[in-house]
């Protein structure tokens, strides 16, 4: 038997744990920096195995940290805790809407296979260094509103569960990072890789008008609804001016548009992304998005208030440890068993700041059914979404830390992360900042459009 049979073993011994964590999960979904209930399920099964905890404390999530008693590389594996919102999936929590309707529940059950198999007698034979296993909260970029009063609180200081674990601390040390996201594939196909997705900046936008009977006297009125469907369609022109390789994405919602049908509404909330390749692109094109909002809020005499933050870079998957990863999983399911698509995604994730500052990966793992993110959506095959992707991750592990770490070394050697430290990436990030009155009126009838840094 090889040693990634011997691995694949250790940790099918524990699908019962992998299975039942999954179905737990998906049964008490929590949206980001709310996953208390589900950060204290697996809190216990870690604690259950022996592991000792650093608990994030006043945000779900926490990370443990298993040494092979040899000097070497630190390698991260990570699962996300939160789940999404979707009122319309049969499985939708019946108060909060929430759903796993992306399969977090299934890297819940991924992490804890993982951990679960490293404590196997023999697990670590042969390995230097160590493994950080983490699990974060708030992946899924929603509830920006929420997420915005918890930094005002001090909190949290970024949306992002990876960019606040960042931020603190909690990757410190780490020389790479790897997970896998549940997805759906073609059949017999158990891993996928792709170059790479999406980075965003997220956008709270705020016109401003003036109330007025909408009825007996609109025109003492400024209808900050309007501004809001005139800025939306002037975002929407620029679309033929958005470069295709530059991939971006625009996508508001309306979160208040008015309070009675018989006033004029005063406050119009949108929220959005500005989705893009590269931080570059970001930083280029929501200058472009935020003038066409001032520009269209000023045509009708409204104010705009514009609230930027800093959302998820893009992710850059590294070769060298894409080719550990896909050669760990064809060890476990077999040849042929990936793909590789050299694709790009435009979604995004916050494993991208991960990838910012050191070699990360980030493949899809089949399994799924229905559309992600949609109503439909559910876990179909566990084998395929949950102890394929723990068996690939702990055989990922063995092949980077054996043989003196000289796999994880050249992984290190060779990565080219886009920037040199956390601290040149969170200055950078922080640029993206932005609280501004984007419309001024003058004193002598003219206005002033301020929407950039």
């Amino acid at each position: 038997m090889t040693r990634a049979e011997q691995l694949a073993e250790m940790t099918a011994r524990h699908r019962d744990l992998i299975y039942e964590t999954a179905d737990a999960i998906w049964k008490h979904p929590e949206t980001g920096y709310r996953e208390w209930k589900t950060t204290a399920y697996l809190e216990a099964q870690f604690e259950k195995l022996g592991y000792r905890l650093v608990k994030a404390g006043n945000i779900p999530g926490f990370y443990t940290d298993l040494d092979t008693g040899k000097p070497g590389p630190k390698i991260a594996i990570l699962g996300e805790l939160d789940s999404l919102i979707v009122k319309n999936h049969p499985d939708a929590d019946p108060e909060t809407a929430a759903v796993h309707a992306c399969g977090h529940n299934a890297q819940c059950a991924i992490l804890t296979g993982v951990a679960a198999a490293l404590k196997e007698p023999g697990a670590l034979d042969g390995m230097c260094g160590s493994i950080r296993l983490i699990a974060v909260p708030a992946e899924e970029l929603i509830e920006l509103g929420y997420r915005e009063e918890l930094r005002k609180q001090g909190i949290i200081r970024y949306y992002g569960g990876k960019v606040e674990f960042i931020y603190r601390g909690y990757l410190d040390g780490v020389d790479m990072a790897m997970m896998i996201h549940a997805g759906k594939l073609e059949p017999g196909k158990a891993l996928n890789v792709n170059r790479g997705c999406n980075g965003c900046v997220t956008k709270n936008i705020t016109f401003k008008g003036v109330s007025a009977h909408a009825g007996g006297a609109p025109q003492n009125g400024r209808n900050a609804l309007y501004a809001a469907t005139c800025g939306l369609n002037a975002v929407n022109a620029l679309r033929e001016t958005f470069t295709d390789d530059d991939h971006i994405r625009f996508h508001p919602i309306i979160t208040e548009g008015g309070l009675a049908v018989n006033a004029i509404p005063e406050t119009a909330k949108v929220e959005s992304y500005v989705r893009g390749a590269s931080y570059e692109s970001i930083y280029k094109y929501n200058k472009k998005v935020n003038l066409a909002l001032a520009g269209a809020a000023a045509s009708i005499g409204c104010g705009l208030e514009l609230d930027d933050r800093p959302g998820y870079f893009p992710l850059n998957n590294d070769r060298n440890l894409a080719d550990v990863v896909m050669k760990a999983m064809e060890a476990v399911a077999g040849p042929d068993s990936v793909t590789d698509d050299g694709s790009w995604g435009t979604g995004c994730t916050d494993m991208g700041d991960v990838s910012s500052i050191m070699p990360a990966v980030h493949p899809h793992a089949g399994g799924s059914v229905g559309t992600g993110h949609g109503c439909d959506y559910y876990i179909e095959d566990k084998e395929l979404a949950c102890l394929r992707p723990a068996q690939c991750l702990v055989v990922a592990a063995d092949m980077l830390l054996s043989d003196g770490g000289k796999l994880a070394r050249k992984v290190i050697a060779e990565a080219k992360p886009y920037f040199k430290s956390k601290e040149e990436y969170l200055a950078a990030i922080d640029k993206l900042y932005m609280h501004k009155e984007a419309v001024v009126y003058n004193e002598d009838g003219t206005v002033t459009l301020d929407y950039c840094k």
